[in-house]
């Protein structure tokens, strides 16, 4: 039986600071292929990896390792694997043009260490970081080499290095869809893809504003039907195919319409905005925001009623029906949408933290508020899930669908 370790590299780790998520990952993974994961050994950057990966190569046939690819002079794990393998480092050109595009100048000097791997290992391209990662073999045993960060390993280990070891084993590729969902805790999630069907197999990644999904097993038609399931009891919207993100699917309906866009926020404080003008070529469909802390800019620039604000205070429909139909008209956009709620409790109005009031304006349209509750995990998360949901529901609200009825089958967050 093919035997494989891993060794999970950051004094973070061993001191405490954060947790290792990497085990659970791979040992999951690698048993489902009929590999046996002999062990994980989780270590410093003290130096510790020559010692560790010596021992290891011995005894396994695979060896994968997490970490220590950085610039700094205890990221180690680059010589300690080409010492191993009686070899030296070079720079690779792909990894270098990458360094080169992504840091421009700050990619010379300590940071040029990134783009060097032994000499006769294959690349492994990192799109989520600068540091690469790379495979090849030392005697006859396969060593892999990620990034540490999990936004960076997990998607590498995935799509890269996954398929990698079934080739190497001759194994035949495993079918995999990928979905992405948004709005729902990764327990809930892990939770409901087990009541939708807990004979697949289901993986999850959390990135910002969403949580990416993957479930393999079974054969096509299986794995559509409690995609079906899962989405009956998520609502819809919040469960898509595809590697997508909120913004980027409401950007692409912008785009594909040749139409702009202007917001009103709160308790987002500038966020949505933010997201919006993120993008390269943002300006053909961004005109504009306004950010509206105190009820006086809401009344003044907002054109926001009085008698709105005194009867139902800024934590309304009524508020934020008012504030999408203000900044739309203040800046002549074709569309927009506010946001305003309670994202901490140093703001409360009456209303649960958690409490958030979308508002949706759009020309040749009826203007519409709802009203989510998300549950709280802190002002930041209410603040990203928040902006997650008006990215969502703004495009649904262009294409005539109603927002209403959408927002009443999200139960689940």
């Amino acid at each position: 039986m093919t035997k494989a370790s891993l060794i999970v590299i950051g004094s973070e780790l061993t001191r405490g600071i954060i947790q290792d998520k990497h085990t659970i990952l791979v040992s999951h993974e690698l048993s489902r292929m009929g590999i046996h994961f002999s062990e994980s050994v989780v270590i410093p950057d003290d130096g510790t990896i020559r010692e560790v990966l010596g021992a290891l190569l011995r005894n396994n046939d695979i060896v994968l390792l997490t970490g220590g690819l950085g610039p700094t002079t205890d990221d180690m794990t680059r010589s300690a694997i080409a010492e191993a393998a009686r070899t030296e480092l070079v720079r690779n050109e792909e990894a270098w043009s990458h360094l080169v595009e992504t840091l421009k100048d700050r990619a010379y000097g300590a940071n040029e260490k990134q783009a060097f791997i032994p000499r006769g290992f294959n690349l492994i391209p990192n799109p989520f970081g600068t540091a690469p990662g790379f495979w090849g073999k030392v005697n006859d045993t396969l060593v892999v080499s990620m990034p540490g960060p999990p936004r960076e390993m997990e998607p590498m280990f995935r799509s890269s290095v996954l398929p990698l070891l079934r080739k190497n084993l001759g194994m035949k590729e495993e079918e995999r869809d990928e979905y992405s969902t948004f709005l729902i805790s990764e327990a809930k999630l892990e939770e409901l893809t087990r009541t939708a069907d807990p004979s697949l197999d289901w993986g999850t990644r959390f990135q910002d504003y969403r949580i990416s999904l993957y479930v393999s097993g079974g054969d096509k038609t299986k794995r559509q039907e409690a995609i079906k399931k899962l989405r009956e009891m998520t609502g819809r919207e919040r469960v898509v195919e595809g590697d997508k993100t909120a913004l980027g699917i409401l950007v692409e309906e912008l785009k594909k319409r040749g139409e702009t866009i202007s917001c009103a926020e709160s308790c987002t404080g500038g966020l949505a905005a933010s997201n919006l003008t993120s993008l390269p070529g943002s300006s053909s469909y961004m005109m504009g925001s306004v950010t509206s802390y105190f009820l006086s800019v809401k009344e003044k620039v907002l054109g926001v009623k009085k008698e709105t604000l005194a009867e139902y205070g800024a934590v309304s429909e009524e508020c934020a029906l008012e504030m999408a139909d203000g900044v739309r008209r203040v800046i002549s956009s074709d569309w927009a949408f506010s946001i305003t709620g309670v994202a901490g409790p140093d703001k409360s109005e009456g209303k649960e933290v958690g409490t958030v009031c979308l508002g949706f304006s759009g020309k040749d349209r009826e203007s519409v508020a709802v009203t989510i509750h998300l549950f709280s995990f802190g002002r930041e998360s209410i603040r990203r899930r928040s902006t997650a949901a008006a990215f969502i529901l703004m495009k649904a609200f262009m294409k005539g669908e109603n927002i209403k009825d959408i927002v009443q089958g999200w139960t689940v967050f």
